[in-house]
């Protein structure tokens, strides 16, 4: 078995009780142990028996008033920190710690860790669970993760929640130099390990995704904002394929996948829109719309030769001019 916490576990109905009495006493009325057994329906003596736990396992400050005849707090703001967990909900917290892999780099993983501490330290009793059961037999495997400079993800959160202005350095993709900006950032994105920012960019004078490791010297100005009112994430974001949704209009895509690749493809969500069948051949057919070409490209690609693109006729184009590009790698 293992211990969640280092007390003796109470049983639900001693819990039930423990808190009736704690809760009476707080109440500043300075029940005696009669009192106090009236109310949980016990003896007097079983009634002591529980201040003494609440004093020496939960750390009471309990006092007795002999010119009142009743017990009472010391300390006034104290209270049980109850968190009565079942085991279920403890496995599914060790079940949730390994996610917190997708938060590295970030202070979101040191946050998250914290509060998961406070939860368990919340417990007011050991909780005894079968040791097979919590064990590292769940593991998440997360996309390759992107690095982010010290200090940037602080300063985009700051200024994303406050709505202040910042101003950092950015360097493109194509662009081996770093390039002052001064940017409104409006939402926080994570896709496939990589976390993003859109907002307003004074420089392009236009809303702009920019991608977190790219950004160094971040700082977070006094300057505040205010994110128009026509601003909607999902006019600018594609989360299917592709984090940046162009001003292209969307296509329909048709792809005839082979029998061999049916339980993998079916058991999936593609898409939010997608439209799946099997074929009486064991083929299955699956369609969606995206505006997205390069990234839809390559997507089919991970199937290999096992999918043909139907339409568009543009989409076939494309993954032809990336094919050859790669077999010219291995001539």
């Amino acid at each position: 078995m293992m211990k969640i916490m280092g007390k003796t576990r109470a049983q639900p109905h001693m819990m039930n009780n423990l808190l009736k009495i704690e809760q009476a006493i707080r109440s500043g009325n300075y029940p005696n142990a009669t009192d106090l057994a009236e109310l949980i329906e016990k003896s007097a003596k079983t009634a002591s028996r529980y201040i003494d736990v609440l004093r020496d396992d939960y750390h009471a400050p309990i006092e007795f008033d002999f010119h009142k005849n009743g017990y009472y707090y010391t300390d006034k703001n104290f209270f049980i920190q109850n968190v009565m967990l079942k085991e279920g909900e403890l496995l599914t917290i060790s079940a949730i710690l390994p996610l917190l892999e997708q938060y590295k780099n970030t202070p979101l993983e040191e946050n998250f860790r914290s509060i998961m501490e406070k939860i368990t330290d919340m417990l007011p009793n050991s909780v005894s669970v079968d040791s097979s059961l919590i064990n590292n037999e769940i593991h998440f495997i997360s996309d390759p993760l992107t690095k982010l400079q010290d200090g940037v993800f602080d300063a985009v959160l700051k200024a994303t929640k406050l709505h202040k202005t910042m101003e950092f350095e950015y360097k493109t993709a194509q662009n081996k130099d770093y390039e002052y900006r001064e940017y409104d950032p409006y939402h926080i994105i994570c896709q496939k390990g990589s976390w993003y920012v859109i907002g307003y960019s004074y420089h392009a004078k236009e809303i702009r995704l920019y991608a977190m490791p790219r950004i160094r010297n971040a700082k977070v100005t006094e300057k505040i904002f205010k994110v128009p009112a026509d601003f909607k994430l999902e006019n600018h974001i594609d989360p299917n394929f592709g984090i940046w949704n162009s001003s292209v209009p969307n296509f329909k895509v048709e792809i005839l996948i082979d029998p061999i690749m049916k339980t993998y493809v079916m058991e999936r969500e593609w898409h939010k829109g997608q439209i799946i069948k099997e074929n009486e051949d064991g083929s299955v057919y699956l369609s969606f719309e995206t505006n997205q070409l390069d990234q839809t490209a390559h997507w089919i690609l991970q199937f290999g030769g096992t999918a043909k693109v139907i339409n568009p006729p543009e989409l076939v184009d494309e993954i032809k001019v990336i094919t050859k590009r790669i077999l010219s790698r291995y001539e």
